[in-house]
């Protein structure tokens, strides 16, 4: 499907004007440092691209809620599409996330979803035939796919309220129901649909083909936040499959459920980076812009909000990257990636406000980039389970009392 679409230029316009590098040692905590030297090397290579191919492109196809199809082959190059499946360390995996983030949120949550719950999913719980099929265009993002579970009045209470269902018919499924806020789901060339198995009342997933008769995406328009990624209201009329399209191991919801962890955790990486980018974007104008004849960065108010924003990204990073250690060690629990998501995005929202505040008037537009995050770290609050659903989550396992009911 994306060779079909207009691959376009990157165009920027004014609002790029004011995009400087990223100050390199707000990693004061010196978390690269704990990379091998492969995945260091790998990993400032890439934050070079990202912050000089996407950093700047990105705000004009943020204004204009377009999708960048220009980038995904230098992004292919750099092998953000196989990150989930090329041997990298949860670490790195999670670095990558803050860096993509740090130079646009919006393509942060694509890489994000695209490896933890497509890729991911397909190699963990695919067959054989459906990793042949999909799994190389996937990792070269020539293919992309759409993670359809939630729906119009079922987000929270997905697990227990999804009313989209299959029928098995003969030697085909029947999908019927609606999805909403499904990412790239006009834009993708599959949907991993999640229905409910009229026979048995088990929640599982198939791979609906995007071209299939009587499956429509409508983009959802004027978004505060996350801009870029393509957003879709989801119909599925009676949409049939071949049986071999249900995912072998997906035939029940709960073989969901640590990917679904891990998407929750990544997040987190993402709060990092979108702190990391306020900050550098509050630094450089505090020290271009001047008032009362001298830089802001000499005032002490000004001096306060750069120490706070920068302070709150190191301990978002910091705790992702004790949430890495627990990852790659096996023994990673929805208690762990709740609390970590809900943690950084509280502090990502803060560093955001800081920053718009410190620029005042010229933090509310993009041509300054703050107004752009302002708006995306609403999304990363909200998303992948709510700051207050994901802190219910941490205090029911703490507590032994549920209170979602």
């Amino acid at each position: 499907m994306l060779d079909d679409k207009a691959a376009g230029t990157v165009t920027s316009g004014a609002a790029t004007e004011h995009v400087l590098p990223p100050y390199p040692e707000a990693d004061l905590m010196h978390v690269i440092d704990l990379l091998p030297a492969g995945e260091r090397a790998r990993y400032l290579e890439i934050r070079e691209f990202l912050q000089t191919r996407i950093r700047a492109a990105s705000i004009d196809y943020w204004n204009r809620e377009e999708f960048p199809f220009g980038l995904l082959a230098d992004m292919a190059k750099l092998g953000l599409g196989g990150l989930q499946t090329d041997g990298s360390s949860k670490l790195f995996k999670g670095l990558m996330y803050t860096e993509i983030a740090r130079a646009d949120v919006s393509l942060s949550a694509l890489v994000g979803i695209h490896n933890e719950l497509i890729v991911g999913m397909i190699d963990e719980l695919g067959s054989p035939e459906q990793k042949r099929r999909w799994l190389p265009g996937l990792e070269a993002l020539t293919q992309l796919g759409a993670f359809a579970l939630t729906e119009p009045d079922h987000g929270s209470d997905i697990a227990g309220g999804l009313s989209t269902t299959a029928r098995r018919d003969g030697g085909e499924w029947v999908i019927s129901g609606v999805k909403r806020w499904i990412g790239a789901g006009t834009i993708a060339d599959f949907a991993l649909v999640w229905a409910r198995d009229e026979s048995d009342g088990q929640i599982k997933g198939f791979i609906v083909e995007t071209d299939r008769p009587g499956y429509s995406a409508t983009k959802i328009s004027n978004k505060i936040g996350l801009r870029i990624m393509q957003n879709a209201d989801i119909v599925l009329d009676d949409v049939r499959i071949p049986a071999e399209n249900l995912l072998p191991g997906a035939t029940e919801f709960s073989r969901a459920n640590d990917l679904l962890r891990d998407s929750r955790a990544w997040v987190g990486w993402q709060a990092a980076g979108i702190q990391l980018a306020a900050f550098d974007i509050a630094r450089s104008y505090a020290l271009e812009r001047h008032q009362f004849g001298k830089e802001l960065a000499r005032f002490q108010l000004v001096q306060q909000q750069l120490a706070d924003i920068l302070g709150n990204a190191n301990a978002s990073l910091s705790m992702m990257v004790e949430l890495a250690r627990i990852q790659q060690a096996g023994k990673l629990e929805m208690v762990q990636a709740a609390m970590c998501k809900a943690t950084t995005t509280r502090l990502a929202r803060s560093s955001v406000s800081m920053g718009r505040s410190l620029l005042g008037g010229n933090g509310i537009t993009t041509d300054y980039e703050m107004g752009k995050l302002f708006g995306d770290a609403e999304i990363l609050y909200t998303y992948e389970g709510s700051y207050e659903i994901n802190s219910m989550i941490v205090a029911r396992a703490v507590t032994g009392k549920s209170a979602f009911v």
